[in-house]
């Protein structure tokens, strides 16, 4: 989605207003909620801001105790002698400016992970960088020990506080707390797609309270299980935006008139709290992928097409033989205990190895540990009527081809440790698509095979987001939604979400 900030300018041509839309008696009404803006806004950023101050003070007091000690302790400025504590005071009053300039706590990024992130930690660095430079052509001569350690103490302390309070505001928003009010404008299915989407993800941070269409004749739209009251016409928009208190007006796709209703709804949307919100008809696209190239006042949007060669995927590799080395080295004898333990509990092999197709079509042998008795393959056809998975995949809930501990590992993915030698040897990627069968691959639609475009991965967006409850659909999007937009931040981000995942496993069996 794109945001437009309506300014606040009056505009007229021949004399007259050129929006479509006239000041009306509510002009009052939204002049005081535009001073009010959004009421949950200022007690977050307000929350944040403290804990951002005492986090500074907290990680610079920290790194003067563990470089000088309590003493008071005087640098050189120029050779005159100045406190340690001027130079510390300016080392955070600096800091906290730089995470507002960086619009760090901006309501329209707050919750939204790695966005925020990557703001704190520039707006982090970018102090101390310049305070580099300041204190050399300043002669300062400070203790570079102190000011080393204050960096990297305050940014991981920032960076998990922001983390603690996304946890928490993500919470919040489930029971429809620190919300923006919303209405959605456009069209009957682009509305009801674009309110849907919203509706299913707890941190999308908007609440719709109605919607606009194109045809204001209709009552209700009807969202999953939700009907979503219709609040007038496109002409009404301006209305509805100061009689619901609305923070938030999204259109979606492209309404009736095109870019002169966006540009006349911008207009008319001046004077009140209200941003302006484009969702674009882009699906599946990251936003990395997207560059906005504005060309005489023509807002150019450039998607950058998928790569899958080149230097990301070298270092992807190279993190795929670090990691995967490693934890094999750590976990070499907890994976022989539970290999004894498996062939004790069922007689047969530990590890069961099956083809599945990797990158380009190419197949591999997979490792696991075997979860199923010996012959389970041979009574697999037996059971084809009972089959509860999704599409393509064979699952079922109570599978009694299982072994008990079976049963376990499956739950928890220990079965899936073995794999880490086809990431080492380059069978497979850390990150990436389930590696599928053959008799998969050959079943799928021809825009399915774009999975194959990239190694299969031990753990990917399916597991961390349902895993066998994800229907075929909902699992190829996911999977072709990686394939197009990963990245090694976007890799380590899942990595950790897997390790929550199997602390508190949903969706397998």
């Amino acid at each position: 989605m794109t945001v437009i900030r309506p300014r606040q300018l009056t505009r007229k041509l021949s004399g007259r207003t050129s929006s479509t839309w006239r000041r009306s008696p509510g002009d009052e009404q939204a002049e005081e909620y535009r001073h009010q803006g959004r009421p949950w806004s200022h007690s977050y950023l307000w929350r944040l801001r403290t804990t951002d101050t005492a986090i500074i003070v907290a990680a610079i007091g920290a790194a003067f105790v563990l470089r000088f000690g309590p003493d008071d302790v005087a640098t050189q400025v120029s050779g005159l002698p100045v406190p340690y504590l001027m130079i510390s005071l300016l080392i955070g009053l600096s800091w906290s400016i730089a995470l507002s300039a960086g619009h760090t706590r901006d309501a329209r990024v707050c919750g939204m992970g790695l966005t925020e992130y990557r703001r704190v930690v520039s707006a982090s660095a970018l102090t101390f960088g310049v305070l580099a430079i300041v204190f050399l052509v300043a002669k300062v001569d400070i203790a570079r020990g102190y000011f080393i350690l204050a960096l990297p103490l305050g940014a991981v302390a920032l960076l998990a506080s922001r983390w603690l309070w996304r946890k928490w505001l993500i919470a919040q928003r489930r029971y429809d707390h620190y919300l923006s009010r919303a209405i959605v404008v456009g069209d009957a299915e682009d509305v009801g797609y674009v309110a849907s989407q919203i509706q299913a993800k707890s941190g999308a941070a908007y609440h719709v309270v109605g919607v606009a269409l194109d045809d204001p004749d209709r009552s209700a739209v009807s969202i999953d299980s939700r009907e979503l009251p219709v609040v007038g016409g496109l002409g009404d928009v301006r209305e509805a935006t100061t009689r619901l208190g609305v923070d938030t007006v999204i259109v979606a796709g492209q309404p009736r008139g095109g870019s002169r209703f966006i540009r006349n709804l911008g207009w008319a949307l001046e004077g009140t709290s209200a941003d302006l919100v484009l969702a674009s008809r882009l699906t599946d696209v990251a936003g990395p992928r997207i560059h906005f190239r504005p060309v005489e006042g023509l807002p150019l949007i450039h998607v950058e097409i998928p790569q899958f060669e080149g230097g990301k995927h070298v270092l992807k590799r190279l993190l795929d033989i670090v990691v995967s080395a490693a934890a094999l080295l750590v976990l070499a004898l907890p994976m022989l205990v539970i290999g004894l333990i498996i062939r004790i509990g069922d007689p047969g092999p530990a590890l069961f190895r099956q083809e599945r197709v990797g990158r380009n079509g190419t197949t591999f042998t997979m490792l696991k540990f075997r979860s199923m008795v010996v012959d389970a393959e041979a009574r697999l056809a037996a059971l084809s009527e009972k089959n509860e998975g999704n599409g393509l995949l064979f699952k079922m809930k109570n599978d009694p081809r299982v072994t008990p501990i079976g049963h376990f590992i499956r739950k928890f993915s220990i079965d899936e440790l073995p794999q880490l030698w086809n990431v080492l040897v380059g069978d497979m990627s850390l990150v990436g698509p389930r590696p599928p069968l053959r008799r998969e691959v050959d079943a799928y639609e021809s825009h399915v095979h774009r999975r194959l475009y990239i190694k299969p991965g031990l753990t990917g967006m399916w597991q961390v987001n349902g895993r066998s409850d994800l229907s075929w659909e909902e699992s190829v999007r996911l999977d072709l939604y990686y394939v197009e937009n990963w990245s090694l931040t976007g890799d380590l981000v899942i990595l950790w979400r897997t390790a929550r995942v199997l602390l508190h496993p949903t969706g397998a069996y």
